[in-house]
């Protein structure tokens, strides 16, 4: 396995963070970055070259590379990653890290942090972010046989909760973990016990009564956080899943 030493010492600086979309004109691309650290959390199935060792990329991985080291991308079609490049102080003790890990259970975790840092409009916060993701890193353990769901599952689990308000499709789920949508039904299957289309209307109807207990929004407005705008299909959803109106849920009726 290969390692990279990590000062984390301070905050680092961060240079560039966003959604790299790759593959789409080119099957292999080389990158280096005199005095940044690369940061990936890979939504795809590809390979990684770093100075000469090929790591396999697979969904739910991450890899830390150290400033100056010349990496090279395979892609296999469309592939997407969120990314972080940042220039890290070189003070207090370095951190032993393996440049590419399977983050496992953790993808979710990693997923929102690396948004957070992605989004963030204040240069401090970005850094702040970066950060905890970075000390996240030092302290992933590897997955063990048969612990948690593939890291594909995890990762359609994570974009399923982000995507419930709007439409969701399978095989744009599958398009943006990396695998085929006969795939990714396998292995969702095989994790979760359960269809996609069914965790997702399952999904959508536990948050819905969650809402209807917790909250003082509207019916309509209910219906439309979850993903199902038309009242009467939300209506109709709700008596198959609760034998009950959605008033009568709200109502806390048996």
């Amino acid at each position: 396995m290969q390692f990279a030493e990590v000062p984390l010492g301070a905050p680092p600086e961060v240079v560039n963070a966003g959604v790299g979309v790759h593959g789409l004109t080119a099957a292999e691309e080389r990158f280096r970055l005199p005095d940044l650290w690369q940061l990936h959390l890979y939504a795809y199935e590809g390979e990684l070259d770093v100075g000469g060792t090929v790591h396999p990329i697979r969904p739910g991985h991450v890899s830390l590379v150290p400033a100056g080291t010349e990496i090279r991308f395979r892609y296999r079609g469309r592939s997407e990653h969120l990314y972080l490049h940042a220039r890290l102080a070189d003070r207090g003790g370095a951190h032993r890290v393996p440049v590419m890990q399977d983050a496992g259970a953790e993808v979710p975790v990693l997923d929102a942090m690396l948004r957070k840092a992605v989004t963030a409009t204040d240069p401090v916060r970005a850094a702040a972010e970066a950060w905890a993701v970075l000390w996240r890193l030092t302290e992933l353990r590897p997955r063990a046989a048969g612990e948690g769901p593939h890291p594909a599952v995890a990762a359609a689990l994570a974009r399923i909760e982000e995507r419930l308000p709007g439409p969701i499709a399978v095989p744009d789920i599958a398009a943006a973990v990396g695998l085929s949508h006969n795939h990714l039904t396998r292995l969702f299957r095989a994790g979760t016990g359960s269809t996609v289309v069914a965790h997702v209307r399952r999904r959508r109807l536990q948050r819905a009564e969650h809402l209807l207990r917790e909250s003082t929004l509207s019916i309509p407005a209910i219906a439309a956080s979850v993903g199902i705008p038309d009242l009467q299909a939300f209506n109709k959803a709700c008596r198959r899943e609760f034998g009950r109106s959605p008033r009568a849920v709200r109502r806390g009726e048996p």
